[in-house]
């Protein structure tokens, strides 16, 4: 698994992966170049962040999501956003597993629990996603 900073190309092909409210979204990038796809997380005032896996980046867009929006910028190549820090130990372990180097089992060591935690981690934050922007749409926010 792989995560950049990504600077979009003339070359590429966008198609939109998965839509989300609030202008945030997910796309799919293809290049005469590379065999395998990429997938973006984009959103406004956030950088494009680009992956290998898509359940990676909509795992990102989640943790994005349940925190109200972040931005890693300032916070170092290693750096993790104070607001991702302090929503709590699933929201910390989903983003922890999106970042390059970083697979289940590290992010269960790191938390001293067994890899099944991560999945529990990681699907109520799903969870909690889906409730958020299913509210958000409720309110007519598109």
């Amino acid at each position: 698994m792989s995560k950049t900073d990504h600077q979009p190309t003339g070359a590429e092909q966008v198609s939109v992966y998965e839509q989300y409210v609030l202008d945030v979204r997910v796309v799919e990038l293809s290049t005469p170049e590379n065999d395998e796809p990429r997938y973006r997380f984009e959103a406004p005032q956030h950088r494009g962040v680009a992956f290998d896996d898509p359940e990676m980046a909509t795992l990102y867009a989640d943790v994005y999501f349940c925190v109200n929006g972040f931005e890693e910028a300032g916070t170092g190549e290693r750096g993790i956003p104070p607001v991702v820090v302090a929503a709590g130990r699933a929201v910390l372990a989903s983003y922890m597993l999106t970042q390059p180097g970083h697979d289940e089992l590290w992010v269960a060591s790191f938390f001293g629990k067994k890899p099944y935690w991560v999945d529990k981690y990681t699907g109520w934050v799903r969870e909690r996603a889906e409730e958020i922007r299913a509210g958000a749409e409720k309110q007519g926010l598109q």
